[in-house]
Formats: C-alpha cells, structure tokens, sequence
C-alpha cells in the first residue's frame, strides 16, 4: 500500500509499521549508507578524517550532539546534512501540535481523539524536510519560547480553567518532537534557561509552570558553540554539557585545495560572470592564502577566527572587480589581474576582529599586508627564493629585472586600464619574459601577464622593488630609486 492512500490509523496498522525513534531511525540510516559506501556528509568538504567519523560514532551511539569551533566551520551545514539521514515519511496524527506517533501518542488532543475515533483516526504524513527546527540562542530567549506557558487566550475561548492542560501553549521544543532541533550558539543562552532542557536532555519530558506533566519527547538534539563564547558572552553550565553525549570539534580547511572547493562551492556567482571573467588557478591560491595568513597574523584575533566566509565573499568581491572593469573598458571577455585584489579589502576587514595593535594599524593596512603576506608565502613555489641576505654585485635571477627599473625609473599600472593597455606595459618589462621562459615554460597563454604582475608583487613583497599605491592605481619603482626621490 503506497504511503499517500494510508489514512486512517486502522490502515497503518494493516501494515505493519512499527514505530522507531529519532535516535534509532537516524542509526539505522547511517548504518545502510556506510555498508552501501555512499558519502553521508556530500558538500561538507575537509572533515572526511576528523569530524564526520566522530558525528557518525555519535549518531551511532544514540547521543545528542554539541559541535564546538569557531566561526565559519560549517557547525550549522553538519546539523543540516543529518536530515538526509532520517526516513522519507513518518505518519503522525492529523491535527497534532507535537506530530504524535498515531501507535504511540503523548498528547492529551491524540489520546482523546485515539479514543473516540479508534482505526477511524485520521493520520498525516511528515516528510524529512519539515523535520529541522533551527533557534539561534540569544539573551532574550525564554522558557515559555522553548519549553510552552499557559495561554489565556485558549483558556477564555474553550472557557477552561488555568488547571486544565488544554491551555497550555507549547514552545518550539515540543513542537518540534520527533524531529532535529538545533539551537545555534548555545553559550549565549541564558543560564535559567540552560537548566529548563535538563529534563528534556535526561528524561525526555518537559515541565510547564505547575502542572503534572510528562510527554516523553522523541528528539536528536544537536547544539553549536564558539569555544570563545565561553568567556565573552557565557558558557554552558556544567550540568547541561554531562548531559550531552558527545562533543566534536571542528576546525579550518587544512589545504589550499580544500580551502578552494569551500569556496568554488558556495560563491554566489552568476553564469555572466564566469564567462566574463576567467580566473588563474594561481589568483584561486592567492585567494585561500589570505585567510591562512589572517589566522596567524599578529594584528588579528586568531581565538575569534577567520571564517570560511571571508575567502567566498573576497571571491564574489574578486570576481565583480574584474568584471567592473571589464563593463569600463567595453569588453565582453577579461582576464583576472593580481591588482584587482585590492578590491577585495571591504570583504577582509568585515569579517576579521583585530587586536590593538591592528586597530593602530587600521584595517584596511592590515587587509593589504594579508595580501602581501600570501604573495610572499607562495612565491617561492613558483620561482626562485629571494635570500635575505645577498653577497654585494652577486648576480641573481632577478638582477635584470631590479636594473631595468633603475634605468627605467619604474611605470604606473593603472586599476581600470584596458586589457590592451595593460599588457602593453608589462610587455616593455622585457626582463619578465626572460623569468617566465626559464621557470614556468609550460605556463599557459592565458596566465602570462598574471604571472608577470605576480613577480612583480613578489619582488615589493622581498623588498626588491617598491610599490607606492594612488587614487587610481600603483606605481612600480627601483626601490632605491624611490628612496632617493623622497628627498
């Protein structure tokens, strides 16, 4: 009999349908798509040796679940992901405020209908899509949202007195029985307020006001904190964390590579922009780098965290700065520059907490060494490593290149110049060429003048040449030669 046509709690139990719990129904799904070898966490990217393993011993284990990380480590993604782990369909009956399992009801609205309709009960079905309630925990939450309170609105309506648990207004919590409830941010929940889930977490009953209540609630409760909550806003009380059964921290993207699949995943781009703009893979390393180099700068608070969402937001910044340019210059194809980086600055200082010493600093300096910082990390992985220490008159592989520009005395390189423009300053920077063809001969056409930029950048990061930034663009000198015209 197919699900749709079962509706009558006489025609569900005609089939045999036994009644599994949250916990359990999760288990057995995860047990089958393990043995089948199918991927249980697809599109969460980085934990395949770390935190899925420990989510599934969890959810194994029957427990309910507090993921501990800072910001941006996809807490909330996992919690959403566990859906896929629970059935197509429950039935529950029709009408029910908690979704009451028409075999085993808890509520006084499905007992009494069970008994005066008996098999004649009309049930519903629920699909796993309405299954995840989601709270962010903030200061202001009460019991009566979570938990439920006496509703006197009810009680004058049905004319009941305040005794009868008809009244009661149930919170989101039961509510949401039989289902994933996730409440984001747990610290910051008040302490009154973590101690009314103690009942819910042990026992699985809820209390409300005086009444003698006991509804034996079937739920997967899943919690997110930020370990640096515990001592900026509040902390779990003791109590509550020994009755969640595990707790699993997660982390950052641990590559580059990784670090890029996040991203390419979750920017928000458009099919014209893509086509517009293309991207250097080494533009996409660049791009990642920033956030590894965030998380051990000195002017930024690493206990907050860099999120994740700073490395999307800086792409989708990235991106739109190129395509800006591209809409100036009237064309309807452009290559990615390394100096359109600079547009992607607003996207840095939003998402990072600077310590004093970067607040001195200002963040839009700090954002525009972070580039450097990531310039400098990567580029020996391309080309030569600049020694710090250098013997007087030794020749190096960038002796041609630092001599033309003190003959030269240096060019601008404007933010919104034409493509044509563009290479046609860097082509008359003939010593890059010469760096290209004999350490990166297999680099493709389309790379070359970002390459180009890049050593450019490499060279100001090792203090080789120096690059002064103006309204419109930078300009590229000899560095001693810029010395001397400050005087």
């Amino acid at each position: 009999m197919e699900i749709n046509t079962i509706k009558t709690l006489g025609q569900l139990k005609a089939t045999g349908y036994k009644t599994t719990s949250i916990k359990d129904e999760l288990r057995n799904n995860l047990r089958e798509k393990i043995k089948s070898g199918k991927p249980v966490f697809e599109g969460v990217h980085g934990f395949e040796n770390t935190v899925i393993p420990e989510l599934e011993r969890a959810i194994l284990s029957r427990h309910n679940i507090n993921l501990l990380g800072l910001r941006g480590q996809a807490k909330t993604r996992l919690a959403r992901k566990m859906i896929e782990l629970l059935d197509e369909y429950i039935p529950f009956i029709e009408g029910s405020e908690i979704n009451d399992d028409p075999l085993n009801p808890i509520s006084r609205f499905a007992k009494d209908l069970i008994a005066e309709k008996g098999d004649e009960t009309p049930i519903s079905w629920l699909h796993r899509s309405e299954r995840f309630f989601e709270k962010l925990a903030t200061p202001d939450v009460t019991v009566a949202d979570l938990i439920g309170d006496v509703d006197p609105i009810k009680a004058a309506n049905l004319k009941l007195s305040y005794a009868d648990d008809r009244v009661i207004h149930f919170g989101m919590i039961p509510r949401a029985n039989r289902c994933i409830f996730v409440i984001n941010e747990l610290p910051d929940l008040q302490a009154r307020i973590q101690v009314a889930l103690f009942n819910i977490l042990q026992e699985g009953d809820i209390q409300i006001r005086g009444f003698k209540l006991r509804m034996p609630l079937d739920m997967q409760f899943v919690f997110t904190a930020n370990p640096e909550d515990y001592t900026n806003r509040g902390s779990i009380v003791t109590p509550l964390k020994d009755r969640i059964g595990s707790q699993i921290l997660t982390h950052y993207p641990e590559s580059i590579e990784i670090a890029r699949t996040i991203t390419e995943q979750e920017s928000k781009l458009d099919q014209n922009q893509t086509d517009v703009v293309y991207v250097p893979s080494l533009a996409r390393d660049i791009l990642e780098q920033i956030s590894f180099e965030a998380r051990e700068s000195e002017y930024i608070d690493n206990k907050s965290g860099v999120s994740a969402r700073m490395s999307i937001t800086a792409f989708e910044n990235l991106i739109s700065t190129a395509e800006r340019r591209a809409l100036i210059s009237g064309v309807d194809k452009t290559t990615l520059r390394l100096s359109d980086f600079i547009g992607i600055i607003p996207a840095i200082t939003g998402k990072v907490e600077l310590v004093y010493e970067g607040e001195q600093e200002g963040a839009d300096v700090v954002a525009e060494s972070l580039i450097g910082s990531a310039i400098r990390t990567l580029f020996p992985e391309y080309f030569p490593k600049i020694e710090k220490l250098e013997k007087p008159d030794e020749k190096t592989p960038y002796s041609d290149l630092v001599e033309w520009f003190f003959a030269e005395s240096g060019f601008e390189l404007l933010d919104d110049a034409s493509d044509a423009d563009y290479k046609s300053i860097l082509d008359e920077v003939t010593p890059l060429d010469d760096l290209l063809k004999k350490y990166q001969p297999q680099l493709a056409k389309e790379d070359v003048y970002f390459m180009k930029e890049f050593i450019l950048w490499g060279l100001v990061e090792y203090k080789k040449l120096s690059k002064d930034r103006f309204a419109k663009g930078s300009q590229f000198r000899d560095i001693y030669g810029s010395y001397i015209s400050k005087f």
